[in-house]
């Protein structure tokens, strides 16, 4: 996993953003009285000569299974500064977010819309790895501020599961 303008599926492969974006709809089309939760989350694990990033697309199909897909970005050294690396992970997740326009949210919603009745639901959240708990509480207000300036909703641990769950599998 070593490309990082692909997104990494285990069943599909190596994804373009729009290949990735189009299974997101293909999910959703297969149950679109269900509620979403599409979350962007990254993590990182500091090997002795690199720092290794993965940027997870985690959509939940809430109570009913999810799909998701990984970006690897590798900084060639290895990050010691943990405020460099929660500052990093962010503006991963930030990158990712912003791949999401504001059109392909409508045409997420646009599924959803005419199902709102039978349970359909879409939120759409950036997940970081940082906590009440540990060192990483220091930086909460500076990376959840980040995010909220942007406009999305941003959620940390124990909520932050895109990052520090799904992400976390790929970093080691």
């Amino acid at each position: 996993m070593d490309n990082p303008s692909k997104f990494y599926n285990i069943t599909h492969g190596y994804l373009t953003f729009e290949q990735a974006f189009l299974q997101i709809l293909s999910f959703i089309q297969k149950d679109v009285k269900a509620s979403y939760l599409l979350s962007i989350g990254t993590d990182s694990h500091v090997h002795q000569k690199e720092t290794k990033f993965m940027t997870a697309i985690h959509l939940h199909r809430v109570g009913k299974g999810a799909w998701g897909c990984v970006r690897p970005y590798i900084a060639r050294r290895a990050i010691r500064s943990l405020h460099e690396k929660i500052s990093l992970e962010t503006a991963l997740s930030q990158e990712v977010a912003m791949l999401f326009s504001n059109e392909r949210l409508e045409t997420i919603q646009n599924l959803l819309i005419p199902h709102l009745e039978q349970g359909a639901d879409f939120r759409f959240e950036i997940h970081l790895d940082i906590g009440q708990k540990g060192a990483t509480k220091d930086f909460i207000q500076e990376m959840t501020g980040r995010i909220t300036a942007m406009g999305f909703d941003a959620k940390i641990k124990p909520d932050a599961y895109a990052a520090f769950c799904y992400a976390n599998r790929y970093t080691k």
